[in-house]
């Protein structure tokens, strides 16, 4: 008897589990769920699969397959692809040692790459009604009258709110913090001592996730109004770490509003008087002062001032050294990796493409303890990929910044527009790859 095919195998797998060929497309192929004509493009793909009509599909559709199935790829009868899939393939020139090929630059790869439901991009009647409602929080100047202050359940949804933006689940922190902050306002009017001063504390740490959320939806007058507002809690609470944390915020808004040289001093201005009021810093006092001086570097790079931002990225790296691993003290994800991240979108930002992805080989990707902090790397890294005109590069890594973090490409326009660029000028090779991938985010019809 003939050995089955892994058209036949496959067939006989999605029979036996009792999946029709749509269902099935959407497991393996990441179909937009309601889009009727691209759910029906992909059953017909299915189809012509399993009747052997057309080739196998890539590599990384092959993986996922697997996955679905959970048949191995060789009990499939698939035969390997000679292109790995690896993010250290497109990282690694072809002349390297294969010992530094086979460094990840990302744990993920295929199978995984393609798991991810992205879903749908979210509906823009939602983003705005939630940009509305903090809106309405960040003008109102009346003090609520709430309850009994619960400092400590406060602190635990002011957490929560940091951990769900630091997952990039920005909708979910959009949405409950409206309540949040009219509940922490009524907490700094009720309590005391030094109660009342923990609550200017967690105001301040609140309100900064506020102003980070509403600079990834480009609201540049409401950042500016919610990081005015971190900074004044910071200061009623009487924390030089605060006030240093909150500087951050300030510097980014400062930053968007296009005042970069401002910025740049404002940053180098708090990190002095941080390190002129610490004598033996802890992890919080390094941490906060590294991130100071590379949001500095950062604002220096927006006006070209490349004696500045030299000058600050090796003070970062000193105070990285001497922290000695990548934490998140303070919620600032800082560490050696994350200084070298901000190499990466330096470099980028000066133009420098090449240098940009040298400066993210030497990243240790899975040393970074925040998902947003990933995704803004693979999307710095895609857009230098693009600048050099590795299209194919490009979109592998931009796709895995999507399954890290969805809401960091299908909520941002900035993602949104690299998805549109790499659309449009990608050679015929990586274009229906790239057209589908578009697709699926709702970028295109």
């Amino acid at each position: 008897m003939a050995e089955a095919t892994p058209n036949v195998q496959l067939r006989a797998w999605r029979e036996n589990a009792r999946l029709t060929r749509a269902e099935m497309a959407k497991m393996v192929i990441l179909s937009a769920s309601g889009v009727k004509h691209k759910l029906a493009c992909d059953e017909e793909r299915i189809r012509r699969w399993e009747a052997g009509e057309v080739k196998w599909p890539r590599e990384p559709y092959r993986q996922a397959i697997a996955e679905v199935t959970q048949l191995s790829p060789e009990d499939l009868g698939f035969v390997p692809n000679r292109r790995g899939t690896s993010f250290t393939t497109h990282l690694t020139d072809r002349g390297e040692s294969d010992s530094v090929r086979r460094r990840e630059f990302v744990g993920l790869t295929g199978a995984a790459l393609f798991s991810a439901v992205l879903g749908q991009p979210e509906k823009a009647l939602d983003a705005s009604r939630r940009i509305e409602n903090l809106a309405a929080v960040l003008t109102d100047y009346t003090t609520p009258a709430n309850g009994p202050a619960d400092l400590k359940a406060l602190s635990s949804a002011v957490v929560a709110a940091k951990q769900n933006y630091q997952a990039c689940r920005y909708a979910q922190v959009a949405e409950a913090l409206p309540m949040l902050l009219r509940s922490l306002r009524a907490a700094c009017a009720q309590l005391t001592g030094d109660d009342q001063l923990r609550a200017h504390a967690l105001s301040a740490e609140a309100y900064h996730v506020a102003a980070s959320i509403l600079l990834k939806q480009d609201d540049k007058g409401l950042a500016w109004l919610a990081a005015d507002r971190s900074m004044q809690a910071a200061h009623a609470s009487q924390s030089p770490l605060m006030i240093g944390s909150s500087s951050r915020i300030i510097t980014h808004a400062l930053m968007d509003g296009g005042h970069h040289r401002a910025a740049t001093q404002a940053t180098r201005a708090a990190a002095v008087r941080m390190d002129a009021d610490i004598s033996a810093p802890s992890p919080d006092d390094l941490s906060i002062y590294g991130s100071l001086l590379l949001r500095g570097a950062v604002a220096a790079a927006q006006s070209g001032d490349r004696h500045n931002i030299a000058e600050l990225l090796d003070e970062a790296a000193e105070a990285g050294t001497r922290l000695g691993h990548d934490g998140n003290h303070m919620w600032t994800a800082f560490g050696p990796n994350n200084v070298l991240c901000h190499r990466v979108n330096i470099a980028l930002r000066l133009g420098d493409a090449g240098t940009a992805i040298e400066h993210a080989r030497h990243v240790e990707i899975d040393k970074l303890p925040i998902n947003e902090r990933k995704a803004t790397l693979l999307l710095d890294t895609s857009s230098a990929f693009l600048m050099c005109g590795k299209h194919e590069q490009a979109l592998h890594i931009l796709r895995a910044a999507g399954e890290i973090a969805p809401e960091e490409v299908t909520g941002r326009d900035a993602a949104l527009r690299l998805v549109r660029d790499i659309l449009a000028t990608a050679p015929i090779s990586v274009r229906r790859e790239a057209r589908e991938y578009a697709e699926s985010l709702g970028v295109i019809a």
